[in-house]
C-alpha cells in the first residue's frame, strides 16, 4: 500500500492502484485489452465496490490513447452512481437552502 497514490479519488470514483497501473501501460490500448487486464479490478462508488468490467460497456470497440482516456471512459459510464447524496454540497448549506435564499432575496 506504500506505493499506492495518495489521491486516487476523482469525481466520486476511487480508482486505487488502478491509476498507477494504467499510467504504466503502453498505449494505444484496445478496449478489449483493458477489460482483459483490468476488468476484475474494483472501483469504489460511494462505498459500493464495482468492477471495471461492470462499468465499461463491453460493446465498445475503441482504443484508448492514454491512462486519462481510460479514466475518462470510466467516469463517463458511472454517471450518477458516483455521486453521493443528492442536493448535498461540502461547501456549506445545501442546494435547497440556497434555492430558498435566492427566491426570498429582493433587490
Amino acid at each position: 500500500m506504500a506505493n499506492e497514490p495518495d489521491n486516487t479519488r476523482e469525481n466520486g470514483v476511487e480508482f486505487g492502484g488502478l491509476v498507477e497501473d494504467l499510467e504504466g501501460e503502453s498505449y494505444p490500448l484496445s478496449h478489449e485489452a483493458v477489460l482483459d487486464r483490468y476488468g476484475d479490478r474494483e472501483l469504489e462508488l460511494v462505498g459500493e465496490p464495482v468492477t471495471v468490467r461492470e462499468v465499461l460497456s463491453p460493446e465498445n470497440e475503441g482504443e484508448y490513447e492514454d491512462a486519462e482516456g481510460v479514466k475518462q471512459a470510466i467516469l463517463n459510464m458511472v454517471g450518477d452512481e458516483a455521486v453521493g447524496r443528492e442536493n448535498y454540497s461540502d461547501r456549506g448549506g445545501n442546494a435547497e437552502d440556497d434555492q430558498d435564499a435566492e427566491e426570498t432575496e429582493t433587490f
